[in-house]
């Protein structure tokens, strides 16, 4: 009797103190609002911050902003009295001087492009040697009996020739060599004979031209201590590929076109190699630069669990402006998961203000060079500021402000919750009790689908920390027809829902950093990406 008296008070106390904290936690979600997030984003997605490209002056403008909002709130600078982080970058990239057919100018990323890397170095020469196909194989060999080390070579980079009857020289048959399904064994087997360059002409050159255009020119970025990538194919004789245009003004010094060198090709059964006459001059070659954009960390200090550290990460990253002067604005890519960094700090250092803190440190991240492949989370997870095995989890917002292609014509009220039961049974629970409890929003699952075409899963910076055992939720709006291009503007993002499933990301990790116990991490680490 005595004992259901004591749980008879007890049930009223707990009740109470459980709805007063529910309370608590909504006051400082409710912190969370449009106008807030409307203008910060107008500002990141603005012509001023140029698309906030890596190694470009957006980027550095944005780092700024993202460092003075941490400042401002309160938030302590996470590494050596810095909110920077230098991520140690290397662009490599091919930079073409000059190049000129016949005294005719042509532009790099324009009318054709360059693969290649060998250093800076000019190329010139009065002819060019066509050598058809390209292909050296025992039934057909376009270079049998021919010397074209020093010289320029020109072949057609498509399917193999084809008898009268469609079939392939090469095989007999309808079904191609790999001379044309391996993508690049043509030019890797031509280098071998030591031309000066190789120049590649093809139907889909034109279409890359036009769907790529700058882009193409752009290089790549790496990590410094990783280099150049093991499996990237490397040609130390650069390879031109141009456009069926500029091959026609090419052959037509010797009366002839691209469709009768197939034609006479297809007739005889044979190769057709020959040369044309052809002032040849070009300067280009690869150029290495150095960048350190920073990632950008504030910290909310915890209390008694201190020691154990949350994570909540967005890239601020985007393509910045092309070349040729192409801007990419990068409104919900990923200016909405940055917005959403700065605005659940500014929830979370309110209620360390009002004397309200977490119990376990929070950890605001804002990750540099995603785009150029998770580079500023690779780099992170390399050198941690706080130990990775200390770490509880890492929540993520990532194009969290529109409405994808597949609940366009349904429902509004959604997010993808990706990976959340990925390494721990008890991540998905919590977020599931977060939003059953305060927004109330269809979470879907499609990407958890391991056979998702997209990988989805792996194209983010949380799995740059899921891949060391820490569990990860990946918050995303999905997939939407302005993904890349200059049309990712302010004007299309979604602003109540985005603010929501921001308060969806705040009450997740709210609970995180306060329960007693760290969540537990009870399932394999992921073992592909």
């Amino acid at each position: 009797m005595k004992k259901y008296l004591i749980l008879s008070f007890l049930v009223p106390t707990l009740f109470s103190c459980s709805v007063a904290q529910q309370a608590s936690q909504k006051k400082y979600a409710d912190l969370l609002t449009e106008s807030s997030a409307k203008a910060h984003l107008t500002t990141l997605a603005s012509k001023e911050f140029a698309g906030r490209g890596t190694g470009q002056e957006g980027g550095k403008k944005t780092v700024e902003y993202i460092a003075k909002v941490f400042k401002d709130l309160g938030l302590k600078p996470a590494v050596n009295g810095s909110y920077y982080q230098p991520v140690a970058l290397e662009k490599q990239s091919y930079v073409v001087d000059n190049f000129s057919i016949n005294n005719t100018p042509y532009t790099n990323g324009k009318d054709f492009f360059v693969q290649g890397n060998n250093n800076s170095q000019a190329f010139k020469a009065s002819e060019i040697v066509v050598v058809g196909y390209g292909i050296q194989s025992e039934k057909y060999n376009d270079l049998a009996g021919q010397d074209i080390a020093g010289k320029v070579v020109l072949f057609l980079n498509e399917g193999d020739p084809k008898d009268k009857s469609g079939n392939s020289l090469v095989t007999g048959t309808s079904t191609q060599s790999d001379w044309s399904t391996s993508r690049f064994k043509k030019a890797q087997e031509l280098t071998k004979l030591n031309p000066a360059m190789i120049i590649a002409v093809s139907p889909q050159n034109t279409e890359m031209i036009k769907r790529f255009g700058s882009r193409l020119t752009g290089g790549r970025f790496t990590l410094r201590s990783e280099g150049t990538a093991a499996n990237q194919p490397t040609m130390g004789i650069p390879v031109a590929n141009i456009t069926e245009e500029i091959a026609s003004q090419i052959l037509s010094a010797n009366k002839t076109s691209l469709g009768q060198v197939r034609e006479q090709i297809s007739t005889t059964g044979k190769p057709h190699t020959f040369t044309v006459k052809a002032n040849v001059d070009a300067t280009m070659g690869v150029k290495k630069e150095e960048f350190n954009d920073p990632n950008v960390l504030g910290v909310i200090e915890g209390t008694d669990l201190k020691n154990e550290v949350v994570i909540i990460s967005g890239h601020y990253d985007h393509d910045g402006v092309l070349p040729d002067g192409t801007f990419f604005p990068g409104a919900d890519d990923n200016g909405s998961g940055t917005v959403g960094v700065m605005e659940l700090a500014k929830a979370f250092a309110a209620a360390k203000n009002d004397g309200k803190g977490p119990r376990r440190t929070i950890l605001f991240m804002a990750f540099a060079a995603e785009e150029k492949g998770l580079l500023g989370s690779n780099f992170y997870s390399q050198n941690p500021i706080f130990p990775l095995a200390n770490t509880v989890t890492c929540l993520n917002m990532d194009m969290i402000g529109r409405i994808d292609d597949k609940h366009l014509e349904g429902n509004h009220n959604y997010i993808h919750a990706i990976g959340s039961d990925m390494l721990s049974s008890e991540l998905k629970q919590i977020n599931e009790k977060a939003n059953k409890d305060y927004t109330q929003m269809e979470l879907d699952y499609m990407y958890d689908d391991p056979k998702d075409p997209m990988r989805i899963y792996y194209r983010s910076d949380q799995y740059n920390l899921a891949k060391h055992g820490i569990p990860v939720i990946f918050y995303f709006s999905g997939l939407h027809p302005d993904y890349h291009t200059p049309n990712d503007t302010v004007d299309k993002i979604d602003f109540p829902m985005m603010v929501k499933r921001e308060k969806l990301v705040f009450h997740t990790a709210w609970d995180i950093a306060n329960r007693d116990k760290k969540l537990v991490v009870d399932k394999p680490l992921p073992t592909t990406e």
